[in-house]
């Protein structure tokens, strides 16, 4: 209830977004007026009870819902709610969309998946809507070149954040703010080698393979817990220039890791190690990388630990040719070179404009994107306009981080 007054209140900011917002929540509901109307009436009629005057009361507001709905579509409410009209497409599907991901996850899911649940039973549905309106709000702004390339880091930056203090203040004492309490290093080589030692607890795979099928390697520029901490260093560097060095690590190094990866947990499980044992390799393998951020990253202003160390930054880019999504370098491109230094990934050098594509380690981030003024780099996806393709991209990355805020934990 609270949602749906916050809702209607959001009438008055004429907003083109939250008329499609109400249109949809007008469908929804004319079908749980009905299908509420099925049941009141099959019930009555079972136990030989009136049901006229329920069945007249219930089409009355089923009536008014629908006036409700072609009130709401009517070319006067279109005229009345221009506010941001050019994006209300995008926006709504990001609300839209954000609402029945994490309603499916809070109904699915056996125990409460949202904190709000867990401090204020049947209050999820609130943190749902808010969730919504964050993420209709931050998927407008990225539409803009420069909203894209300055709000990118930092809703990364603050999903990493958020992570992390529900992980310090679960381990201080306050057991709610955990998933469930069976607590694992959040190191992002776990997620494979996790289920290699204990031979099950596939679900951050899954995860990750599911949300590599979405949106490709952008997992690792927009949705890793990790990885922004190595974006944050490499903003205290200089700008970054591409690396030859670095390109040949890229495969070589991350690849050398994730054999390691694979071939420590099989060999610790082969042993029969204990869990609390096998722990302090991972501690090990974490520090190592934290220490490439704080050292490498923020001296070469590039993200070194992601493009050269971390296993999964290597399966995601490589998964990711699974995925439809592209960045492309049109024939006419001018090489003016204002790309390469926004590209942290060092996917992008004048090699790289003559084949037309980024390199391998290209994590879909769209800083070069939004640093092209001439509109030669874009994404691509089959069947869709470069614009269109970073749309519906946006679209997708957006609503996916901000599901993340809400049932991302250890």
């Amino acid at each position: 209830m609270a949602s749906f007054v916050i809702l209607a209140g959001l009438l008055f900011t004429r907003q083109a977004w939250v008329r499609w917002g109400v249109v949809a929540a007008l469908l929804w509901g004319g079908f749980i007026w009905a299908d509420a109307t099925v049941d009141f009436v099959s019930f009555r009629q079972a136990f030989d009870l009136p049901w006229k005057r329920l069945t007249a009361i219930m089409a009355g507001v089923i009536v008014f819902d629908g006036f409700a709905l072609m009130a709401m579509l009517s070319q006067r409410a279109k005229d009345y709610f221009f506010v941001a009209h050019d994006k209300s497409a995008a926006r709504t599907a990001i609300f839209i969309l954000t609402i029945l991901g994490l309603a499916l996850a809070r109904t699915k899911v056996p125990f409460p998946v949202l904190l709000a649940d867990r401090y204020l039973p049947g209050w999820g549905w609130a943190e749902i809507f808010a969730l919504g309106v964050y993420a209709q709000w931050i998927g407008g702004r990225m539409m803009q070149p420069r909203g894209h390339r300055t709000l990118r880091p930092r809703i990364w930056g603050l999903f990493s954040v958020l992570f992390f203090l529900q992980l310090s203040l679960g381990l201080m004492g306050m057991e709610q703010m955990l998933m469930t309490g069976n607590l694992h290093l959040p190191v992002p080589a776990l997620i494979l080698g996790g289920p290699v030692f204990r031979g099950g607890g596939f679900f951050m795979l899954i995860l990750f393979s599911v949300t590599i099928f979405l949106v490709g390697p952008a997992w690792c520029s927009h949705l890793c817990y990790i990885g922004a901490w190595d974006d944050t260093m490499s903003r205290l560097g200089s700008r970054p220039a591409p690396s030859g060095i670095l390109r040949r690590l890229s495969i070589v190094g991350r690849g050398t890791t994730l054999l390691l990866t694979i071939a420590t947990a099989w060999i610790l499980r082969s042993m029969g190690m204990p869990g609390t044992s096998a722990v302090l390799f991972a501690v090990f393998f974490g520090l190592v990388g934290v220490g490439i951020m704080a050292f490498v990253s923020r001296k070469a202003g590039m993200m070194t630990h992601c493009i050269t160390f971390c296993p999964m930054g290597l399966i995601a880019n490589i998964m990711g040719k699974i995925s439809p999504w592209r960045i492309r370098i049109n024939s006419d491109c001018t090489k003016c070179g204002a790309c390469y230094t926004r590209c942290r990934y060092n996917a992008l050098d004048e090699s790289r404009m003559e084949l037309g594509r980024p390199a391998l380690s290209c994590t879909l981030c769209g800083d070069c994107v939004s640093a092209c003024v001439h509109k030669h780099i874009g994404y691509s996806f089959p069947g869709l306009s470069g614009e269109n393709a970073r749309t519906l991209f946006i679209v997708l990355v957006v609503t996916l981080h901000a599901i993340f805020l809400g049932v991302a934990r250890m």
